[in-house]
């Protein structure tokens, strides 16, 4: 009976704390919906102003949803320029580029982590410096070199320059450092050769971080627009952002359709996202940044 009486005040002095501390949390989560909200405010808006007519959009007051909404908007907009060949080529070049990147990433953060050679720290640090350069310090010396190869308006002119980067090096280092050795080891005492080692021990331990390392790649080849626009002259080699410029300066007065394509052009990223975003978060969280 003393017990049960002693238990019952321990949990009468701890109820307050217990509120307090759900109270904290409920602020917490109140707050991050709201956050949400916000960001989500633009997205909103874009969808809201693609699917309105002209004289809807800039109405006072706000006009948040369209009275009758007009899909058609989509429709003429893709219609107007060439959009399926810039989908197309931008599916190509973010495809090529994000599984050489990966590979590349892969193999090079594979050695830096598990090999043992003359200046590995300082290679290291000298990939990690390349970081600090600007794009337009390296823009025209890459511009140069591939108009040497004449590669201009070619796949190859914008997939290769893209190919590899120091952040995955890094990321890849990161997470391979954490891979126990006696597992590589008892993999070379059976004959297996480092290539296997890698593909069938290592890459299987890496999907998040594979998984993350190819959504920032993807991310940013999908949206780069200032190397595209050097290289590319054609229709046939423009990605979606180089169309998506040049449709808006030939329909500066169509808000709607512009913003209609301009969703459709986000949509992949954001499809993405929803679909690999627990390997992501993983990814993010076991860089391992501390050793």
């Amino acid at each position: 009976m003393a017990l049960h009486r002693g238990y019952l005040n321990r949990a009468a002095l701890a109820s307050p704390g217990a509120a307090v501390r759900f109270a904290l949390s409920s602020a917490g989560y109140l707050l991050l919906v709201l956050g949400a909200g916000v960001m989500l405010i633009p997205i909103f808006w874009m969808v809201s102003t693609s699917l309105k007519p002209l004289n809807e959009i800039f109405s006072l007051p706000v006009q948040w949803w369209p009275a009758e909404p007009r899909w058609e908007n989509y429709a003429n907009a893709w219609n107007r320029f060439p959009f399926g060949r810039y989908f197309t080529n931008s599916i190509i070049v973010s495809l090529a580029v994000t599984i050489i990147n990966v590979l590349l990433s892969g193999f090079a953060g594979f050695a830096l982590a598990k090999y043992r050679f003359f200046g590995k720290n300082v290679l290291f640090i000298a990939i990690l410096a390349t970081l600090m350069l600007p794009i337009e310090v390296l823009m025209v010396p890459t511009f140069l070199i591939v108009k040497e190869l004449n590669w201009l308006n070619t796949y190859q002119g914008l997939i290769i320059p893209a190919a590899a980067d120091a952040f995955g090096v890094f990321l890849m280092r990161q997470t391979i450092i954490h891979v126990p050795d006696s597992l590589l080891e008892a993999a070379r005492i059976d004959g297996a050769s480092e290539v296997r080692i890698y593909f069938q021990i290592v890459l299987p331990l890496l999907w998040p971080a594979v998984l993350t390392l190819a959504l920032f790649v993807w991310r940013e080849t999908w949206d780069a627009f200032v190397w595209p626009l050097l290289i590319t002259s054609q229709d046939a080699l423009r990605t979606v952002p180089i169309g998506l410029q040049r449709f808006s300066e030939e329909n500066v007065t169509n808000h709607n359709e512009v913003m209609a394509m301009s969703f459709v052009a986000m949509l992949p990223l954001a499809i993405l996202f929803f679909i690999f975003q627990r390997a992501f978060i993983q990814g993010i969280a076991g860089t391992g940044i501390k050793e």
